[in-house]
């Protein structure tokens, strides 16, 4: 039986098989980059598709507010296994086109993207690009690696062109800051990931 990428049982599956190429297993280095750099005060953060919460739990302990949501109930689990007591996560296990309410609107500082949206059907990508501004406060940040930037069929993951990216965030509200191709990326994963950093305007 085929599962719907869009199911939470897709990435079930993918845990329980050990197909998780997504995961390094540790913190994202350009990530620790920006986090230890002092350039981005701390404040409240929300992580998609967090995965089994490596990024989420780094920018804990450098102070952020972090909220850290993803539909997959091992990586849930897991994140809730290795929450630190000293620099908690709120850990949300939910789909992420769910997050609506006044609870989550704008109520975040920064936002924080990696191999989530690669990991959506393409035909929702106008949708996420909604809920990023949507879940950010006017002046909040999206801090993203587009990744995979190149050619493959099918996915996912979904190839991501950083260029069109943008467009996306800027006919939501946004304006872009910075990107440029990390230097510290992981080997497998040099140039063919883009960091990019835009700003939330105004509220559409």
């Amino acid at each position: 039986m085929l599962l719907d990428t869009n199911s939470p049982l897709y990435w079930q599956e993918s845990y329980a098989n050990g197909r998780i190429p997504w995961d390094l297993g540790h913190p994202t280095p350009t990530f620790a980059r920006l986090a230890a750099s002092g350039g981005y005060p701390p404040g409240e953060m929300i992580v998609l598709g967090a995965g089994r919460g490596h990024d989420a739990r780094l920018f804990a302990r450098h102070g952020f507010a972090v909220t850290a949501v993803d539909f997959a109930p091992h990586a849930a689990d897991a994140m809730r296994e290795l929450n630190d007591p000293a620099h908690p996560v709120q850990i949300v296990q939910k789909d992420i086109f769910e997050l609506d309410g006044e609870k989550w609107n704008g109520r975040f500082d920064y936002l924080l993207e990696y191999t989530c949206f690669c990991a959506i059907d393409p035909a929702r990508r106008g949708d996420y690009a909604a809920l990023a501004a949507h879940l950010l406060k006017p002046g909040g940040l999206y801090i993203g690696l587009a990744f995979p930037i190149g050619k493959r069929p099918g996915g996912p993951p979904f190839v991501v062109q950083p260029d069109a990216v943008i467009e996306l965030l800027t006919e939501h509200g946004f304006k872009l800051q910075h990107r440029e191709f990390p230097h510290d990326s992981v080997p497998s994963r040099q140039n063919i990931e883009e960091l990019i950093i835009l700003k939330r305007q105004s509220r559409i």
